[in-house]
């Protein structure tokens, strides 16, 4: 299947940046390919732009941009030319472009160095983030349901949060709200939980709309060893091995068991 210039930038972004996202997108059918390397690469460029500056008021801006962008989409009119927000003014709903406004919001607090105030800041953040990242991308592909997908992607945005930890206190942010390990298992004994729910609820996502969630494959083993080695979360969790995670893809993918 041959894909746009655009839609090749977008992989070429991806794979650079976001290589397991990349891998994720490439185990999904060859049609939905398109709108998932779209959507993933506006991700990875809004998820990156707070930190290749360490001008605060820079970091506002590029985010910014990204707002504007998105707005030019839900209004339904002309869209500025660039080689991600081209194709996602393709991938997106007027609402989906809506909802995706609040995924930028909640990366500003990638900015600043002010830890979350609480609990209910925490898991905001996880569902506007990866949460609302997932839910858009999968009812751009087929129908699901909005809560499992946001309560599933929620649960992958732990985990990805938890294996970022170390980087996290490297750059000087306070990532955790308790560092203790009786903390840090209490989060991933709820983000199994999720998992969990959400998957013994697949009926409820189409199939078509289950190839997003591809990238949530290796969550659940790194929840798990978040659990029983919660100190580990701090010093650096273990990678999963590259064989067994692309096995464990492949083996999901033809399965349609996300």
């Amino acid at each position: 299947m041959a894909f746009s210039d655009d839609i090749l930038a977008c992989a070429r972004l991806l794979e650079r940046g976001d290589a397991a996202r990349f891998r994720a997108v490439m185990a999904a059918p060859a049609p939905v390919r398109p709108k998932l390397f779209a959507i993933f690469a506006f991700n990875l460029e809004v998820a990156r732009a707070p930190w290749v500056t360490q001008e605060p008021m820079i970091a506002e801006m590029r985010l910014q941009w990204w707002q504007d962008a998105l707005g030019e989409i839900a209004a339904g009119g002309d869209v500025r030319r660039h080689e991600v927000v081209t194709p996602l003014a393709d991938a997106l709903s007027v609402q989906a472009a809506e909802d995706l406004r609040d995924l930028v919001t909640a990366r500003r607090w990638d900015i600043y160095r002010e830890p979350f105030t609480d609990a209910g800041d925490f898991g905001s953040y996880l569902r506007h983030t990866s949460g609302r990242l997932l839910r858009v991308a999968a009812q751009a592909l087929g129908p699901g349901d909005s809560d499992l997908l946001e309560d599933f992607g929620s649960a992958v945005g732990l985990a990805n949060f938890f294996t970022a930890v170390p980087a996290l206190i490297a750059a000087g942010r306070q990532p955790l709200l308790d560092p203790s390990p009786e903390a840090i298992r209490a989060l991933a004994e709820r983000g199994l939980q999720q998992l969990v729910k959400a998957r013994a609820a697949r009926s409820e996502v189409s199939p078509q709309a289950g190839a997003a969630l591809l990238c949530g494959s290796a969550a659940k083993g790194v929840l798990v060893q978040a659990q029983r080695a919660p100190e580990q979360v701090i010093s650096g969790l273990q990678p999963p091995a590259p064989f067994a995670e692309r096995i464990g893809l492949l083996l999901r993918s033809f399965s349609g068991r996300w």
